[in-house]
């Protein structure tokens, strides 16, 4: 069985399958395609593989060089879509992307998505194949989750019959093809063969080191550099809401702090969205035992979680502060996906704000150039409104003429999410300017003095 799998994919002949083409699928069929394998895609939206069959990249957003590969590799008849799981039964590599988003209450895991990917694929298993999951689960999955369902909708034996690996994917909006193909992996085996001969199929695309090592190791070393990211950026939250508190400027004291030694203080801002970090930390503590209390991960996904409603309360305060009541004003949201330059609007804070305005009564108009039911004219938008919210620096916003932006609204309240424009430049421009962790300089220290 190994010596088989081993020549096909030394020589780029084994018949490759991916499940799922979004924004990690996608771009992984692509290169495995451009590489020489013959690929298949396989998606459950007949729309969208009519769209990849033609060659028309279905995600938007600056994402370099995607649309002109997969353009290429369907030219040339490398990768091919469909919603037919029949090429498994062909499959000698199978890849497993699809979404494992948590649920919003329990914060436990939600494979509804994987569970039919897997008993769909099962039920089209043959000997001798490699089966993949690059979706990011909480560690214990693999044992207690997937060999389980391939193995009863299959009828073969792990490790006896067919290999298992978990490889994590590391991508990010605006970078999928550099991720895939510059990021390190953890390539995890239910057996050692089975990482070795992943690590040899993956080596023909990706050019960074791949360390093979068994699944749980995988499963914990994804989710924990998830979590890791977001309690940073907890931390950097908190200290923006210190410095509002105190009458500071956090960005000026995060340049400080980061020139000394080995201190990397993150961008603080108005939410963290996506769909990795808002989850993986849950994922990272799903299957602990009972007797594990997790008490920094619950704190830092509070903290970030409450960035979007920390935003929409400077937005009430300023407007108040003119004499307009939130429910009376007309405020514009400028983006709506989660990443300046992406048409992602998974778990974006834009949407948490954009409701608790709306909650309160406001009329919310919204300003996205790369989500296509929020495109159109930044001035028509932003037209008669009493209070814009930058919420995502994408480079058009960037390159946005205050002076300009200012003579279209009907009172220049500028609250600015992620440190887009300097405050000296918005208030030069007669914006009356409030920024996320830059509080008004106030006399004394603390509150004692």
């Amino acid at each position: 069985m190994k010596d088989d799998l081993l020549a096909a994919i030394e020589s780029k002949t084994a018949n490759v399958v991916v499940l799922g083409l979004g924004y990690v699928g996608l771009p992984v069929a692509c290169l495995f395609a451009e590489a020489g394998f013959p690929v298949v895609g396989i998606r459950r939206s007949q729309d969208k593989v009519d769209m990849i069959n033609r060659g028309e990249c279905p995600i938007e957003g600056k994402e370099p060089g995607l649309a002109e590969l997969l353009q290429q590799v369907v030219a040339t008849g490398q990768l091919r879509a469909t919603t037919n799981y029949a090429p498994c039964q062909e499959a000698q590599v199978v890849l497993i992307a699809v979404e494992t988003p948590v649920d919003p209450v329990t914060k436990k895991p939600g494979y509804q998505a994987l569970r039919g990917a897997l008993a769909d694929l099962g039920n089209n298993l043959s000997l001798g194949t490699m089966v993949i999951i690059e979706s990011t689960i909480a560690p214990g999955t693999m044992r207690g989750v997937v060999q389980p369902i391939l193995e009863e909708t299959s009828g073969l034996r792990v490790n006896e019959d067919f290999y298992l690996v978990n490889c994590p994917e590391r991508v990010m909006p605006g970078k999928l093809l550099a991720n895939i193909r510059g990021c390190h992996r953890v390539v995890g085996g239910m057996s050692p063969e089975a990482a070795e001969l992943a690590a040899k199929f993956y080596r023909h695309v990706v050019q960074a080191d791949l360390d093979p090592v068994d699944c749980l190791t995988a499963e914990l070393v994804k989710t924990m550099e998830n979590a890791y990211r977001d309690v940073q950026i907890a931390f950097a939250n908190e200290m923006a809401l210190l410095c509002e508190d105190m009458g500071a400027d956090v960005w000026q004291i995060r340049e400080l702090v980061n020139k000394s030694p080995y201190r990397d203080v993150h961008l603080p801002g108005a939410g963290v969205g996506g769909h990795c970090i808002p989850k993986d930390p849950w994922l990272l503590i799903a299957n602990a035992n009972d007797d594990f209390e997790p008490r920094l991960v619950p704190a830092a996904r509070a903290i970030n979680d409450g960035m979007p409603l920390h935003t929409a309360n400077l937005t009430v305060e300023a407007l108040r502060e003119i004499g307009v009541a939130i429910k009376d004003a007309r405020v514009a949201v400028l983006g709506y996906a989660y990443l300046e330059n992406s048409d992602d609007t998974r778990n974006s804070p834009s949407e948490v704000l954009v409701a608790r305005l709306r909650e309160l009564g406001a009329e919310v108009v919204i300003h996205d150039p790369y989500v296509p039911e929020y495109q159109g004219g930044l001035e028509e938008c932003v037209q008669a409104c009493d209070a814009v919210v930058l919420m995502v620096a994408h480079d058009g916003y960037r390159a946005m003429d205050l002076s300009e932006l200012r003579m279209q609204v009907a009172q220049p309240i500028l609250i600015d999410g992620r440190h887009v424009f300097p405050a000296e430049r918005a208030r030069a421009a007669g914006w009356d300017y409030r920024g996320v962790g830059q509080g008004y300089k106030r006399i004394g220290v603390g509150r004692g003095l």
